[in-house]
């Protein structure tokens, strides 16, 4: 969207792009990258460069990998990628053979599933944590990363849905391996269904917290429901 609109003008492509709303940094991102190689460097505004200088060698958090080497990674791929589709380097030089665009097959992600509310829970899991809902899919959001230190413990958490064992999964309290939602499961049949947590490792040091509980259904909700329950996934 931001591209489109955007009508090749970079800061103001950007600025759609972002107030798309949300997690709005991979858009932006996304939206400005695809921009900049079509302009080139040289066309970006300084004022999206300022700075820039200052931090290629720092390495983004919780990793080892710096701005300057995504550049080298980056492009090493790219001319791997040139000559596996028939391109040609040399030195600095580099041919790239020219292509019809072909549209790819259309593909539909959980069809016949649609956000339709929000359960808030605001608790920790210290033991078991029941919900009922009515729908034909969910996604339980929370927390159970310690951000002040590194941390090797992974709580081991027995999920049952209307009475049948779904799933054992491992939540890690390390904020590199952390799950990003805690668990989720889609494509159930719709109708009322009950779904239980249980910790089998509880601990008094590290805490697995449950914030909200995102509930799908076959069917849109009501205009009303979708301004009272309008949410993302991200």
């Amino acid at each position: 969207m931001g591209l489109l609109y955007g009508k090749g003008d970079f800061s103001r492509t950007l600025e759609i792009s972002t107030r798309c709303g949300q997690d709005a940094d991979c858009n932006p991102s996304s939206a400005g990258g695809i921009l900049g190689t079509i302009l080139g460097y040289s066309k970006i505004p300084d004022y999206w460069k300022q700075g820039l200088k200052n931090a290629e060698d720092i390495d983004f958090k919780y990793t080892n990998i710096s701005l300057s080497d995504v550049y080298e990674i980056g492009m090493k791929h790219a001319l791997l990628n040139i000559e596996k589709s028939g391109g040609h380097i040399s030195g600095d030089k580099v041919r790239i053979p020219l292509q019809t665009p072909v549209a790819v097959k259309f593909e539909k992600s959980f069809e016949g599933m649609y956000p339709v509310g929000k359960l808030h829970a605001g608790s920790n899991l210290s033991n078991e944590y029941t919900f009922d809902f009515e729908g034909n899919g969910f996604v339980v959001q929370g927390e159970t990363a310690r951000w002040d230190s590194e941390s090797s413990y992974v709580f081991q958490c027995v999920v049952t849905i209307d009475g049948k064992l779904t799933d054992t999964v491992a939540l890690p309290t390390s904020y590199k391996d952390r799950r990003y939602e805690l668990y989720w499961k889609y494509l159930l049949p719709n109708g009322k269904h009950q779904v239980k947590l249980q910790l089998l490792n509880p601990s008094n040091e590290y805490f697995c917290r449950i914030s909200d509980i995102l509930i799908y259904a076959d069917k849109q909700a009501s205009e009303k429901n979708d301004k009272l329950y309008r949410f993302g996934r991200y």
